[in-house]
């Protein structure tokens, strides 16, 4: 295993191709009411209706192990024990808030900012050695990558996929391009042929649901699978500014074709691939994510 220090970019191993994408109704996200509900309402054996739906969410996003049916709720699931405080530390940690282990403000508050669908962690280990919140990435024999020697990728958008939106995604791939000087893309009107196949998708479309406007923007799957799916529920901007209380396209494909390429997120906030971006924030990529791209197909 080769570890490099000062980058904090994780690469995406197995977590997401073991489960296909498959989360099921048992992590369903909770509404944001649900969430805001909560604030503040507990402690280590206390207990709080819809505690279950704060444990959905840290569980779909890796930092709890937790499985239930929506339909089988019990007392249990309604208790803060110990896991949930120490999910709840990590949490707070990869994103840089105090580690409180509480539903505090502010824990609440970066729950609530839209963000990337795929988990921050493949593992639900907790406390200092955890791999996901140290400030470096490692590379191992089991990463998910594109076969050596293929640097040229094409694109395409289904036919029903909005034209207005075509720009954006355009401007994120040609970012990619000419920061890795490796990588090109074209883009070609057969769909089932490309490579890389970009589209939106609402609600239940055959593999994780969207959950409509809020929390989860989109996510895409690994190498060599090729998918990049948006929530058309989302009030996005094309850009190439930022405009209030829209989420930037352009931002979010940039981060999401990171996933395609094999990286996981980042606990670098100014990082493409931190896993949240709030309304009307426009974010490029950075020395963080390109860095981890070039690592991890060895590029110069």
């Amino acid at each position: 295993m080769t570890t490099l220090p000062h980058l904090s970019i994780v690469f995406f191993l197995l977590f997401f191709s073991q489960t296909k994408g498959h989360f099921g109704n048992h992590a369903k996200l909770s509404s944001i009411e649900s969430i805001k509900q909560l604030e503040t309402c507990c402690e280590v054996g206390s207990e709080a209706q819809g505690l279950h739906q704060l444990k959905l969410y840290l569980a779909r996003f890796g930092y709890l192990d937790y499985q239930i049916t929506l339909d089988h709720v019990s007392a249990k699931d309604d208790k803060f024990d110990d896991k949930l405080e120490a999910a709840l530390k990590t949490y707070q940690k990869y994103n840089h808030l105090n580690s409180t282990g509480t539903l505090d403000g502010p824990t609440v508050s970066q729950m609530l900012i839209p963000r990337c669908g795929l988990p921050d962690k493949s593992t639900y280990i907790h406390g200092s050695k955890s791999p996901h919140i140290v400030p470096h990435f490692k590379l191992s024999p089991t990463l998910l990558r594109w076969p050596p020697g293929k640097s040229h990728f094409t694109y395409a958008f289904p036919s029903n996929f909005p034209n207005k939106h075509a720009p954006p995604v355009d401007r994120a791939f040609k970012q990619w391009a000419t920061a890795t000087h490796y990588f090109t893309f074209s883009k070609i009107a057969d769909f089932k042929r490309a490579d890389l196949k970009v589209s939106f998708e609402r609600r239940k479309h055959g593999d994780t649901d969207f959950d409509g406007p809020g929390i989860v923007l989109a996510h895409a799957f690994p190498p060599t699978d090729g998918r990049l799916h948006y929530d058309i529920e989302e009030n996005w901007s094309d850009g190439p500014g930022p405009t209030a209380g829209t989420i930037d396209l352009e931002s979010v494909t940039v981060h999401e074709i990171g996933h395609l390429f094999g990286l996981d997120h980042s606990d670098n906030p100014n990082a493409s691939m931190f896993p949240s971006i709030n309304y009307g924030v426009i974010r490029r990529l950075h020395a963080d994510d390109i860095n981890g791209i070039k690592t991890l197909y060895k590029l110069k």
